[in-house]
């Protein structure tokens, strides 16, 4: 299960702020953020088994992250990569152009899912549950995802971390400082407090190990007032691994949309 917290029209500087940890089998190959699309361009983080992307940024600004949902039955491997839906939507240059295209498509083709789309200006997840695909909107604010629902406090690590990233957000020197910003957050994402998931008996903490599965990735991107985008990319769980800038989509002095 993965995590991502998403900071939307908070800080001045930074109208969204997106913090992320990816979980996934240590054995499944990846590629860290590259070109994946050149019209539009896209860049981000690639499945090398199914080709798609777990986390992405095309040259308007959208950025698309891919969640697995929980569901009672298991995944059937014969449907359609969710990541690589991930990768289509960020064909489309807003969250609602974007989002139209996503609900649009047969749920039955995919495993369940949450699909965040994040502008400067807006934000929304769509939803693969109970044989449907819908969305929430999501007002400015805090929000967190993992494998439920926005913000849904059943998720022990919802429960116990959303008022820390709500808290970071009131802390005037970190909206301040970019480099306190990224500091902190990333301290955040290596959380190990761990609590048994009363769903599932098993760990359930920010930054993951559980021998073969665990966090493998961590990002943290920003989008300024004028669309400029900032990745910062750690190939490896946070706790242990540096993160450094990664590529984003190059511009060519066309200005992004929202």
């Amino acid at each position: 299960m993965c995590t991502l917290a998403l900071y939307l029209r908070v800080f001045p500087q930074f109208p969204l702020v997106v913090a992320a940890n990816r979980d996934e089998f240590l054995a499944r190959p990846a590629a860290a953020p590259t070109t994946l699309c050149q019209y539009p361009l896209v860049v981000g983080g690639k499945d090398l088994r199914a080709g798609g992307t777990w986390l992405a940024i095309n040259e308007h600004g959208l950025i698309a992250g891919l969640l697995n949902r929980r569901s009672e039955l298991p995944a059937d491997p014969d449907r359609r990569s969710r990541g690589l839906l991930c990768l289509d939507a960020l064909k489309f240059p807003t969250v609602s152009e974007a989002l139209r295209f996503v609900v649009a498509q047969a749920p039955e083709r995919y495993n369940p899912f949450n699909l965040l789309l994040a502008s400067r200006a807006e934000a929304a997840v769509a939803h693969n549950r109970q044989g449907r695909i819908d969305a929430t909107m999501l007002a400015p604010g805090t929000h967190l995802l993992t494998n439920l629902d926005v913000n849904d406090f059943e998720c022990p690590r919802i429960s116990r971390s959303f008022n820390r990233f709500a808290a970071l957000a009131s802390e005037r020197s970190v909206a301040d400082d970019p480099p306190l910003m990224r500091q902190r957050l990333a301290a955040l994402l290596s959380d190990h407090s761990t609590q048994l998931d009363p769903r599932t008996g098993r760990p359930n903490s920010l930054c993951l190990h559980l021998g073969d599965y665990g966090t493998r990735e961590s990002s943290l991107v920003f989008v300024d007032a004028q669309g400029r985008v900032e990745h910062y990319f750690a190939p490896g769980p946070p706790c242990t691994t540096a993160y450094a800038a990664a590529a984003v989509p190059e511009m060519d002095g066309r200005k992004p949309r929202a």
